[in-house]
């Protein structure tokens, strides 16, 4: 089993970009979870496939009193799936996970297992009435046009189409969340740590209320979790009257250490761990203020008697939508922080 240092490079970039080109939304995560099966299965002891399809991985130690360290990267995307056929190619669709309907209109996306092109219509501007376009643009109002010539069953499900795009400092892509935290364990379990047993959960199913994690976590029966995912950075000057000081994370400042959101309390021992160890190795991050969204460790720390859980993501711009924004950096020094956290980890650090 090879062991080196995990880096971010052009190899890195270059699995991300697969991955955002995989569709995978929720359910139906399967080309996801061929590539990391591909990547990983010589870094690891054991690999298997769970009934849900979640992809669970161990990378065991060799220290003494080793604690079991779940490391949890969820792979599925927002998307939708098609729920009547209106014939000549249109289809109605119900989202699948937190899309906001105004970001639809003109999109371009893929359907179905053949990955069909098709484009997510709506009334043209110039037929709609004052009155039509001072209301909300609702996914009753939206159609998928695939053309005449595609049958697609009902049932199927559809993404946004591949953009991937490296711009500078700047990555550009659907499914930056959550491929960016999946890119990232992979990355991770290339490297060596005796002093813990590597639990690596790629999961299902997060998008529709962490589902997937909590068969994961009961699996693996962790003493400690870390969530590696991705969080929306609320970053924008053109949002406020003045100063921006409500952002969640911000582009460009590092990693985001979560404290509180709507499914979890991290655990203070964590917190301050990730803090320290990132303060010694001159790592810069952030800390991804209190307030909406949620992550996997919801499910984790809830699992059997109770696991201490950290969330820790990269920031980005624009999630849910058809194209988000992060940063070449912000990835690299979050990978950077979890290998130098994991291999410090030890028994002591819950005493505490």
């Amino acid at each position: 089993m090879a062991n080196r240092t995990p880096a971010v490079g052009a190899a890195q970039v270059r699995l991300l970009e697969r991955l955002c080109r995989a569709v995978g939304v929720s359910g139906g995560e399967s080309e996801v979870r061929r590539i990391i099966l591909d990547e990983i299965k010589s870094h690891v002891d054991e690999v298997k496939v769970d009934a849900l399809g979640d992809v669970l991985a161990l990378k065991k130690g060799r220290g003494a009193k080793r604690l079991r360290l779940m490391l949890d990267a969820h792979m599925d995307e927002v998307g939708f799936m098609l729920v009547a056929d209106e014939g000549e190619g249109l289809y109605r669709f119900k989202t699948i996970g937190g899309i906001d309907p105004r970001n639809l209109a003109g999109k371009q996306v893929l359907v179905g297992r053949e990955r069909k092109p098709g484009v997510i219509g709506a009334k043209p501007i110039h037929l709609t009435t004052a009155d039509e376009r001072r209301k909300p643009l609702t996914e009753d109002a939206l159609r998928i046009d695939v053309g005449p010539d595609a049958k697609i069953k009902i049932g199927e499900r559809g993404t946004f189409a591949p953009n991937f795009q490296r711009v500078g400092p700047a990555l550009m892509s659907k499914s930056l969340d959550n491929r960016l935290g999946v890119a990232t364990l992979i990355e991770l379990l290339k490297g060596s740590y005796p002093n813990v047993d590597l639990c690596a959960a790629f999961t299902v199913q997060e998008e529709i209320g962490l589902r997937g994690v909590k068969v994961a976590a009961q699996y693996f029966k962790p003493d400690l979790g870390i969530v590696i995912d991705a969080t929306p950075a609320n970053d924008l000057p053109v949002q406020f009257d003045g100063e921006n000081t409500f952002y969640n994370t911000k582009l460009g400042l590092g990693p985001a250490i979560y404290v509180s959101n709507s499914s979890t309390l991290d655990d203070p021992r964590l917190v301050h761990f990730l803090q320290r160890v990132a303060e010694q190795a001159g790592i810069p991050y952030q800390i991804r203020q209190p307030g909406g969204g949620g992550t996997n460790a919801g499910g984790i720390q809830r699992a059997g008697a109770g696991v201490p859980v950290v969330s820790l993501s990269v920031p980005h711009r624009y999630t849910h939508s058809p194209m988000s924004v992060a940063r070449l950096d912000d990835w690299k020094n979050t990978l950077a922080l979890l290998h130098a956290a994991i291999r410090q980890i030890t028994p002591a650090l819950l005493k505490r």
